[in-house]
Order: structure tokens, then C-alpha cells, then sequence
């Protein structure tokens, strides 16, 4: 049994940043509890991150971003396609680079195929409020939809020859 980790990514106190949030906060209602699927939250990325998809075979990680495109715009990414950020900070590193660190210290993580990034486009990061600018909002239930048909075709049986 394939173990499966849905980790909502955010700030909840920073408007579309917490869009990630806010898709696990209604993952967690509708979804029944499955003893190979965790579904949680967290505040934090770079190694912090790495150290959440430790021992997990599999995980989708649903996050805001910002890249120029229209609001509410939902892509899925795997971790070679994520745009790198450079940061000042040794301890804020990008998914792929604490990818490679965590298998180099030999931690069983999810190979890059088995991660989704659900990333949805955000409008405001930076003001301070509790709620999703309105097109980030309406993009929550279209997220909550494309998790739940990942997580489909990933418990789907497999033919021999497929992977």
C-alpha cells in the first residue's frame, strides 16, 4: 500500500496565500480517513518540507503562486517544472533542491513522478486578512476537484507493464 501524503501549503493570516490551506481545510471534510493517506497542512516549505514527505511514497502538495498569469489559474507542476527562487536565506530552499538534499541524506521520499505541485495563481500575498481575494476563492473547489481525481487515477489498479 502506497502511502500518501496531500499537504495544503500557506499562510493563513496572508490573504491567497492561504489558498493551499483552504483546499485541505475542505479535503479533510469531504474525504473519508484512509490509513495510506494523510491529509494536513503547513506553514512552511524549503527543508521543512522535505522533512514532511519523508516516508511517504507518494504526495500532493497544493500551494499559491506567482507567476504572471490570471488569478485562480490552477496548473499542475512536478518539481523539475517548478520555477526557481533564489533567496538570500540557506534555510529557504525550493522543492527540487531539498528534493536532492533529503535523497543524498538518504530519506525515503516520493520519487519527482509521484509529487504534484497543485498550484493555484495568486492575486494579493501580501495583505493581511483571512480571506481569498474572490477569483483565488472560486478557484478552491476546482482545486478540491483536481486533488481528488489525482488521488483517482493514482489508486487506480495498474495493468502489468504500467507503472
Amino acid at each position: 500500500m502506497k502511502r500518501t501524503l496531500v499537504l495544503g501549503l500557506g499562510n493563513p493570516i496572508l490573504s491567497d496565500d492561504a489558498v493551499g490551506l483552504r483546499v485541505v481545510q475542505e479535503l479533510q471534510k469531504i474525504l473519508p480517513p484512509r490509513e495510506d493517506l494523510v491529509i494536513d497542512e503547513d506553514h512552511w516549505g524549503g527543508l521543512r518540507l522535505m522533512e514532511r514527505l519523508a516516508g511517504f511514497d507518494r504526495a500532493i502538495i497544493i500551494d499559491a503562486m506567482q507567476s504572471g498569469v490570471a488569478p485562480g489559474t490552477i496548473r499542475c507542476l512536478h518539481p523539475n517544472e517548478i520555477p526557481t527562487q533564489h533567496s538570500a536565506s540557506a534555510h529557504d530552499v525550493n522543492l527540487p533542491t531539498a528534493l536532492a538534499f533529503g535523497r543524498q541524506m538518504g530519506l525515503h521520499l516520493p520519487p519527482d513522478d509521484s509529487i504534484v505541485l497543485v498550484a493555484i495563481e495568486a492575486e494579493d500575498v501580501l495583505t493581511f486578512g483571512e480571506q481569498c481575494t474572490p477569483a483565488v476563492a472560486a478557484a478552491i473547489p476546482h482545486a478540491v476537484k483536481l486533488v481528488k481525481e489525482i488521488l483517482s487515477n493514482w489508486d487506480r489498479p495498474t495493468t502489468e507493464g504500467e507503472s
